[in-house]
């Protein structure tokens, strides 16, 4: 699940700045896709949350509503970027930073997409691993969620940001394939309302 909308007045990159917490309409997000997650009816057998406050927050609902005590596993945070606390439309006028958009391939602002592919999936891993059986429910973030819907199917993970299919509390599902040989996407959800949302922010 991706965290809920945050309160962001000054619309600036927040990254892994701290103290970027929910806003109201975030936390009812948050409680609307805990209770679609719930509306499964599947077993939810442990909660991990990303280590940025918002991640913690959007996983308050789902420890009250499953009973679960969250488990923070840095794995599955946000990517570094150089753009952190900055406006990125003013940020962007700026020549002196188009130096770190010289290979957005990689990308050249922040954690190589290949890294937050592997260390997703070492988290997924453990993830299934840790449980005998049930669901686990893994709050993150918009960009490595993303990356992780392209690395298990199998393509490139160079992309525009503006392309991603991760809404504000949304719910990317994942399951072992039958053959052992890996990851496979099963579901994509949308249980809050975001229309009005503010998405500002998301590396």
């Amino acid at each position: 699940m991706r965290h809920g909308e945050v309160f962001n007045p000054d619309r600036v990159l927040y990254g892994r700045l701290p103290n970027f917490r929910l806003s109201d309409d975030g936390r009812r997000m948050a409680l609307s896709a805990a209770e679609y997650v719930r509306s499964l009816e599947r077993p939810v057998h442990e909660l991990i949350a990303s280590p940025l406050q918002r991640a913690q927050e959007s996983a308050e609902p789902f420890a009250e509503l499953f009973g679960l005590t969250p488990r923070i596993d840095p794995r599955v945070i946000e990517p570094t970027n150089v753009f952190e606390g900055k406006q990125m439309q003013r940020a962007l006028r700026n020549p002196l930073n188009w130096w770190h958009l010289r290979r957005p391939s990689v990308p050249s602002w922040g954690e190589p997409n290949a890294s937050i592919a592997a260390r997703m999936a070492e988290a997924m891993d453990a993830a299934w691993q840790g449980v005998d059986d049930g669901d686990v429910v893994i709050v993150s973030h918009q960009a490595p969620i993303w990356i992780t819907h392209l690395h298990v199917a199998g393509e490139r993970l160079a992309h525009d940001p503006r392309t991603r299919r991760c809404a504000l509390s949304s719910v990317t599902s994942f399951a072992r394939a039958e053959d052992g040989s890996g990851w496979v996407e099963v579901a994509y959800a949308e249980p809050a309302a975001t229309e009005s949302a503010v998405d500002v922010g998301a590396v």
